[in-house]
């Protein structure tokens, strides 16, 4: 089965997406969305998987640790203590992990892959011949930033899908759009 890695992110005008690691807005709206999409499933039996760095599990806070009804996948090159948290894994690298849900633990268990961040998974995914599509929501000002999202590249093709809002969304006086990127590259095999 081909692993799909799906990336979700939200990234200001200067392509933002973290200060001090935690997110520069507050747009309750934009968060349903992120756990919407994360969270769906068409099988009810089934869960989707969220990959991150463990900066951005770090960031989390810990009334939200793990991300409610998915499987977290927590990348770290030293180890991490996990211990408590239920359907957590910690994995070295997103090779490691793309490796496990291909053969491992959750073949067949899980619908989804979403990459949750931060910057420097988001970059290596972007490499992969894994990497399917982006779903980027476009925060139409700029934010003070310490944390930025890779540059997109040339691969990209901006579509539609039916459920994710084509207008563009305000809240709190802050602009944003949904907007959907698929890997002209990517090949099942």
């Amino acid at each position: 089965m081909t692993i799909k890695l799906n990336l979700i992110a939200a990234a200001c005008e200067n392509m933002g997406i973290g200060k001090n690691n935690n997110l520069p807005w507050r747009l309750k709206t934009e968060m349903a969305y992120f756990t919407k999409l994360t969270s769906t499933t068409e099988d009810a039996s089934k869960k989707n998987i969220v990959i991150m760095g463990r900066r951005t599990w770090d960031s989390i806070p810990p009334k939200f640790k793990p991300l409610n009804n998915r499987i977290n996948l927590v990348l770290s090159r030293s180890d991490l203590n996990l211990e408590g948290y239920t359907n957590t894994y910690s994995f070295k690298s997103l090779d490691d992990a793309i490796k496990e849900l291909e053969e491992n633990k959750f073949k067949g268990n899980y619908e989804h892959v979403w990459v949750v961040g931060g910057s420097f998974i988001y970059k290596e995914s972007m490499e992969s011949k894994n990497f399917y599509r982006l779903f980027l929501t476009r925060i139409l000002k700029t934010f003070d930033c310490d944390t930025f999202f890779p540059p997109l590249g040339d691969n990209l093709e901006l579509i539609s899908l039916p459920d994710i809002p084509q207008e563009t969304q305000e809240e709190n006086g802050i602009k944003f759009e949904y907007k959907v990127y698929q890997n002209k590259n990517f090949k099942q095999f």
